[in-house]
């Protein structure tokens, strides 16, 4: 959701674990880092670097799984025997996409396509055990209906709303961005700002990891 900076180490407050495999998150995006940082686990964060370019004709949720592996996968070549996390989401009305806007004028733009409509936003969800080459890979899709907002409610969330620019579709839904919506439904709050929670606790059990 937001711009991937230089790799750094991330250390939440938690004990060490010495069993617990090395986690690693493809992303410096605040948003996944602070979400993972619930789960209370040490874990380092890696930009990807990948290519994010849609393919022709590729639908939007296989877009997003494809580029959460590819991130995940871009990361493992750095880190021989870690846990990979990759993340990528697509939000998709019919045949319109709506990703991060560039400029202020672009967030007003994508409001006024959403308003009053249905938009679905599709997070994949990759694991990447890169000591055994094993992925683990889901989708999770989130439907959110946007009110039927007017051009001065859209002008005072942007201006209210700095993180706006950063967010797929412009709506933080974590924050201010809420106010725009009337009503969500999806399986995993936490897929709609960025790394279902859920879903990856189910893919570190698999791995052996224990969480509570």
């Amino acid at each position: 959701m937001a711009s991937d900076l230089p790799h750094s180490p991330q250390l939440p407050n938690s004990l060490h674990l010495p069993n617990l495999p090395r986690l690693v998150l493809a992303s410096t995006s605040p948003f996944r880092r602070e979400l993972l940082g619930r789960l209370g686990l040490p874990f380092e964060t890696a930009a990807p670097g990948s290519d994010e370019t849609s393919l022709a004709n590729e639908h939007p949720a296989a877009t997003a799984e494809r580029l959460a592996e590819a991130k995940a996968r871009a990361v493992a070549s750095l880190y021989p025997d870690a846990l990979i996390i990759g993340s990528d989401q697509v939000a998709y009305c019919g045949a319109d996409r709506y990703g991060k806007p560039e400029n202020h004028q672009a967030a007003i733009a994508q409001l006024q396509s959403m308003r009053g409509k249905a938009v679905i936003f599709h997070t994949g969800l990759c694991l990447v055990n890169s000591r055994t080459g094993m992925a683990q890979l889901r989708g999770i899709a989130t439907e959110v209906r946007f009110r039927h907002l007017s051009d001065g409610e859209i002008q005072r969330y942007l201006e209210r709303e700095p993180d706006a620019l950063n967010c797929a579709g412009s709506a933080k839904s974590e924050s201010l961005g809420i106010t725009l919506l009337e009503s969500m439904r999806g399986d995993d709050p936490n897929a709609l700002v960025g790394l279902p929670l859920i879903a990856l606790c189910d893919m570190l059990r698999v791995e052996g990891v224990d969480l509570p």
